[in-house]
């Protein structure tokens, strides 16, 4: 009963019973400490565990487990040091506390003490190791390991991608004996998140060959992602039609991807209705975001307001990430009145703490006005160190509204950060170039050129007939690029006689650009 109960997180009723208990054994106080434990309440658990008339060292490592989840590591090394009896299970706590919280090397003099190792025990030094950057200590060991298991490779596995070694995550990926969902999907994130979806969908798709492994919802979640990714509708659709045929159909999280690939590939009409097609009591705030980031992403801002007060009249409390789309939504779409009426609100309600993207959100929402000045003033008395982002917004509306003068001081704000970011010297010498100073354009472009910096070209492509067409800026490969770039000139004219660009010459050299 009193188990039962705290399974059910009714801690008041487990104590109660607690309480009346006529005879409690190691057991019965045990399963109470771990109660408290499990509900976050690490003082009355210790209150308990000083008053246990006995203790085995499942209670010592109870404890001991507890301490080291919630950060306390000195606490935990106190209560390890008085334990009369320590098995396998109090030395890895103690060895996983120390890891997580940066004293690896105090972890290590653990593990080297430990009377006997386990599986878990490796493992847990090995995560230690890569947690902290220490890349080739974590692979000496998973080498030396007398014996490894699943969590063994896919722990390796995901050390090397967390610290940027794709290749050697391969290497090891194609190495192991056996592969379970966690290490298809720990590949494919890898592959997301250093810009690789391409290669995430063919791993997806040697995955579904195997029979015997079936995709989770991190997996969906990632594979969507690589989907958005790329624009790719077919894919997603594919993705969308296996998921239909597993219990993650109605998955909040999975859901909530599904409706940003959607909007990703430009079905805005297909996202809305996957989003009004679930139950309102299987919404979460997580899906409302995602319908919101999706109406921000093509400059329907009245539509994501519409939404967002939608949410609010059903009693779904917004949070960071909302007012992120929100603001975009009202930015995207020129909206900025609105934009500032929910900043305030967002300010005004102090449990949500607000961001560097909720500052850049604000600014870009006055650059887009031609509101320079209020967007630098409102920097300015932020009384902290902006971001980059923050300060990138500004420039990009110097850019859009050829103010050079504050648009010189803003490079230099965000160079005296990021000294490499070649995106700046490019921005810095359109904004000269827009206004005839072709001196001071062509010095910022010598200054880049001498330090070696290249903005990577932009980079699109369609999807016509089964056929990926890809266009590079600059490239004439492509096979009718003799019919294309007339009608880029075309367009370019049409667009500098309608003022949507300056009648600059220096557009000549970046017309490419039209075409991603």
């Amino acid at each position: 009963m009193l188990n039962g109960y705290i399974r059910s997180d009714r801690i008041v009723d487990a104590e109660r019973l607690f309480a009346e208990m006529p005879v409690k054994n190691v057991v019965s106080w045990n399963t109470m400490v771990d109660g408290y434990m499990q509900n976050g309440m690490v003082d009355k658990a210790f209150e308990v565990f000083d008053e246990m008339p006995e203790r085995n060292v499942v209670s010592w490592n109870t404890m001991l487990t507890a301490l080291v989840q919630c950060g306390r590591v000195e606490d935990a090394r106190a209560l390890f040091d008085k334990m009369p009896k320590r098995d396998v299970i109090s030395w890895t706590a103690m060895v996983t506390g120390l890891a997580k919280n940066g004293r690896v090397d105090e972890a290590r003099k653990v593990f080297a003490r430990m009377p006997e190792r386990n599986v878990v025990s490796w493992n847990a030094m090995i995560t230690g190791y890569a947690q902290n950057m220490k890349l080739d200590e974590a692979f000496d060991l998973f080498e030396r390991m007398p014996t490894r298991d699943l969590s063994s490779w896919n722990g390796m596995i995901t050390g090397f991608i967390q610290n940027g070694e794709l290749r050697r995550a391969e290497r090891l990926f194609n190495e192991m004996p056996c592969k379970n969902v966690v290490s298809w999907t720990t590949m494919i994130t890898g592959y997301v998140q250093s810009e690789q979806s391409e290669e995430a969908l063919k791993i997806f798709a040697k995955m579904l060959a195997e029979d015997r492994v079936k995709p989770n919802e991190g997996t969906f979640v990632s594979v969507l992602s690589a989907c958005s990714n790329l624009a790719g509708l077919v894919e997603g659709q594919e993705v969308h039609q296996t998921i239909v045929k597993t219990v993650y159909r109605r998955n909040e999280i999975v859901v909530s991807a599904l409706i940003n690939m959607y909007s990703k590939c430009g079905e805005l009409n297909i996202a809305r209705r996957m989003f009004d097609d679930g139950l309102i009591s299987q919404r979460d705030v997580v899906s409302w975001n995602g319908m919101i980031a999706a109406y921000a992403h093509h400059g329907c801002g009245e539509d994501a307001i519409s939404l967002f007060k939608k949410m609010s009249d059903l009693r779904f409390k917004p949070n960071d990430a909302t007012y992120v789309a929100l603001l975009s939504a009202c930015s995207h779409s020129g909206m900025l009145e609105e934009g500032l009426r929910y900043f305030d609100e967002l300010v005004r309600d102090k449990s949500i703490q607000v961001r560097d993207d909720h500052y850049a959100c604000l600014v870009d929402l006055y650059s887009r006005a031609g509101k320079l000045k209020e967007a630098f003033e409102f920097i300015v008395q932020l009384g902290i160190k902006p971001s980059v982002s923050v300060w990138e917004a500004l420039l990009a509306g110097c850019h859009v509204h050829g103010d050079v003068i504050l648009g010189k001081l803003v490079a230099k704000k965000i160079l005296d950060t990021e000294p490499e970011n070649a995106g700046t010297y490019m921005l810095l010498s359109n904004i000269y170039a827009s206004k005839g100073k072709w001196r001071n354009a062509a010095k910022v472009r010598l200054k880049m050129k001498d330090k070696g910096l290249k903005k990577q070209p932009g980079c699109s492509w369609i999807e016509v007939e089964n056929k990926v067409h890809v266009f590079v800026v600059g490239a004439k490969s492509h096979s009718h690029s003799n019919l294309i770039y007339p009608i880029l000139h075309e367009l370019h004219a049409k667009m500098r006689k309608a003022g949507n660009i300056s009648n600059t010459n220096y557009l000549e050299e970046e017309e490419e650009d039209l075409i991603s």
